[in-house]
């Protein structure tokens, strides 16, 4: 994701700010409310939304096994607020760096919203969107098919996030500055691959031909600046999958996506710690469903032979950036927004031919995995008849799929019959927001899961705003969104269209109206839609209790077990193993907590600078569980090559939990270490 991070470095500092550049408004599209060099109020606010780093199941692969071991990147929530110069209107877009944004954490969070600011921040106007890291905690679903690979409702996760994203709003509300919007877009090559080629193939020549590649190769990017030019933050939205760590990683982290908004801030902030800064960069999702960063692939890992093909199953370049136009933003801004049942959406192909479509359902091929993350036992990609060994046991435990359900899905072979399956409660959703908000020109598309890229073109297509861009894992997760042509073949993103083979068609129809309304000022006419269900869970988990820390015999929390070296070089790994504490203690009982920092010793003051916390890429910060309450915390830190010759130390900072959930806060120091450049 480095190469991606120079391609927004690029895009960011070629913004050209002349107004020469103004694009003209479209012919849907009011006039600017006032000119000048404010054209907007804007806000922008970061805050972390980590949660647990440990004994939770990360949220993405579904691997069981995959459960939080420590810490890489601390995750964060980072909003953006735009406002009209007479604040009549606001959009708030908020990226996060988590898995998906799940139903109960939308309802959650606008309930907070609503206490807080009344109806100043609503469903129609605010997007919350994933960024689809698979290494955060899980656990902050309402569903049960979540809940499987999650254990369950994990309440501190869950809180962590809401908190998290609420304070980002809070933020940016209170920092809200007349400013300009600027729009630009780049073609960024070599950073991407379609992983499911063969399914695009089996879209029409015809459609095919108008695009170069099988994916969508154009980064969209909307820059901030205050009224006197300053930088205050950026929305930057590409498809592509984040999964360049792979489903055997233990660490909490953001992965490409957040690494790029790391990168991108810490070029923007300087001299403060990775985390901070006033300047906010998120790097969000779009119609990502079927690309890849891993850009060597498809192939098989255990013979190096390519698995482009039906049945595959097995288990990064140069960037070149070819810049496109640029321009000012400039409107009024327009909201839009419904719930609607998918579960049974009648969809008006043409004139004479209606289709609907399904409940929930899950298939066969949804097991198989893909090539960033396979599945288990013996399912393939490109099933369209189902097993019997495997049916078998689902109908003996879960039930047999209902005839209606098959013949709607044809012809995925239905594994999960999810839609009809409500213990302990409903297992996916039926009641599905979609949204649109409008910035002037630009029109930003939520919707609630993973198109792939010519699902995207043509949602795209039929918005038919003058700058559309797709913002993916909004609101409420749903899976994956095929083309009617791509569900036919039956890959993992088709058999995980829950809704059956008109799903995207229904999606097309219903962005269509919200697009129209938005175009006819008609939008307070739209029905609101059935209100989403928010069920009475409050903690539902199979995660094990956190139980009371012990120390080994004549040692405390905090001391040293395995020194640091007395000298390393840069590019070297400074390493330190201390008498630990469960991280949990930490999350339950302190916000914001810091695990660690890396210090230099500052000769002028006598003191111990901070150079590095747990939220930069170059640390590690792994936890070790023992037995009887005892475990350890080795915290590495990968020297980068920028690192200054001098004296540094490693600090831990942790909390130790004794009966009756008391909790005890300790530190520990490493020896004083020097790093050279020889």
């Amino acid at each position: 994701m480095t190469v991606v991070t120079v391609a927004l470095l690029v895009l960011h500092f070629v913004t050209r700010e002349s107004s020469n550049d103004y694009d003209e408004p479209s012919p849907t599209q009011k006039p600017a409310t006032t000119g000048g060099s404010g054209n907007y109020l804007l806000g922008v606010g970061r805050a972390d939304c980590t949660g647990p780093v440990a004994e939770i199941p990360l949220m993405g692969y579904a691997n069981p096994d995959q459960v939080g071991g420590g810490l890489l990147t601390r995750l964060y929530s980072r909003a953006f607020i735009v406002a009209e110069p007479n604040d009549s209107r606001r959009v708030v877009f908020v990226s996060i760096d988590i898995g998906m944004v799940s139903q109960r954490l939308r309802l959650e969070v606008l309930k907070e919203l609503k206490s807080k600011y009344g109806e100043l921040y609503r469903r129609d106007n605010v997007i919350l969107s994933g960024t689809h890291t698979h290494s955060g905690p899980g656990g902050y679903f309402q569903y049960t098919l979540f809940w499987i690979t999650s254990k369950g409702l994990i309440k501190p996760n869950l809180d962590a996030i809401v908190n998290g994203i609420v304070k980002s709003i809070d933020i940016a509300h209170q920092n809200m500055k007349r400013g300009r919007l600027f729009l630009n877009r780049g073609v960024v090559e070599n950073s991407q691959i379609n992983r499911s080629p063969y399914s695009y193939l089996q879209n029409p020549a015809s459609e095919r031909s108008r695009y170069s590649t099988n994916t969508d190769k154009e980064m969209v990017m909307l820059k901030m600046v205050d009224e006197n030019g300053h930088d205050l933050g950026l929305i930057s939205w590409f498809a592509v999958h984040p999964v360049s760590m792979n489903n055997t990683n233990h660490l909490v982290n953001s992965d490409n996506m957040g690494y790029a908004s790391l990168l991108f801030e810490q070029e923007k902030n300087k001299g403060v710690l990775p985390g901070e800064g006033s300047f906010v960069a998120a790097f969000a999702s779009s119609n990502l469903g079927d690309v890849s960063p891993n850009t060597k692939g498809p192939f098989c890992i255990n013979t190096g032979e390519s698995c482009d093909n039906p049945q595959s199953t097995c288990p990064v370049g140069g960037v070149r950036m070819d810049l496109l136009t640029c321009c000012q933003l400039t409107g009024p801004l327009l909201s839009a927004h419904q719930w609607v049942n998918m579960s049974d959406v009648q969809v008006q192909l043409n004139a004479t031919h209606t289709v609907k479509t399904c409940k929930p359902a899950l298939g066969h091929s949804f097991a198989a995995g893909t090539i960033d993350g396979v599945g288990a036992f013996n399912f393939t990609q490109g099933s369209v008849e189902g097993d019997p060994f495997w049916d078998n046991i689902r109908d003996q435990l879960l039930g047999e799929p209902s005839n209606e359900t098959k013949t709607c899905h044809q012809p995925k072979p239905v594994l999960f019959s999810t839609g009809e399956m409500t213990w302990p409660h409903p297992w996916h959703p039926d009641i599905v927001d979609v949204q649109i908000a409008t910035i002037g020109s630009l029109a930003i598309v939520a919707v609630p899961g993973e198109f792939t890229t010519m699902s995207g073109r043509r949602l795209r297509e039929a918005v038919k705003r003058m700058d559309v861009v797709i913002a993916g894992l909004c609101n409420v997760y749903t899976h994956y969104i095929t083309t009617y042509e791509e569900y036919q073949v039956q890959r993992y993103e088709a058999a995980s269209t829950i809704y059956g083979p008109h799903t995207l068609s229904a999606y097309i129809q219903l962005y269509r109206g919200l697009a129209r309304a938005i175009a006819m000022n008609t939008v307070q006419d739209l029905p609101s839609g059935p209100e989403p269900p928010l069920f009475n869970v409050t903690s539902l988990t199979l995660v094990p209790a956190v139980t009371p820390d012990r120390a080994p015999v004549n040692k405390t929390f905090g001391d040293v077990l395995q020194e640091v070296n007395v000298q390393y070089r840069v590019g070297e790994v400074a390493a330190v193993t201390f008498v630990g504490a469960n991280p949990r203690n930490s999350a339950e009982n302190v916000t914001e907590h810091n695990f660690l920092t890396v210090e230099r010793y500052t000769n002028v003051t006598g003191s111990w600078q901070v150079v590095q916390n747990d939220a930069s890429w170059d640390t590690r910060f792994y936890w070790t569980k023992g037995s009887s309450g005892q475990s350890n915390v080795t915290i590495e830190w990968h020297i980068p090559s920028s690192t200054e010759p001098g004296i540094y130390r490693i600090q831990y900072f942790g909390h130790y939990r004794r009966l009756l959930k008391q909790f005890y806060p300790f530190e520990g120091t490493s020896a004083a270490f020097e790093i050279t450049n020889l």
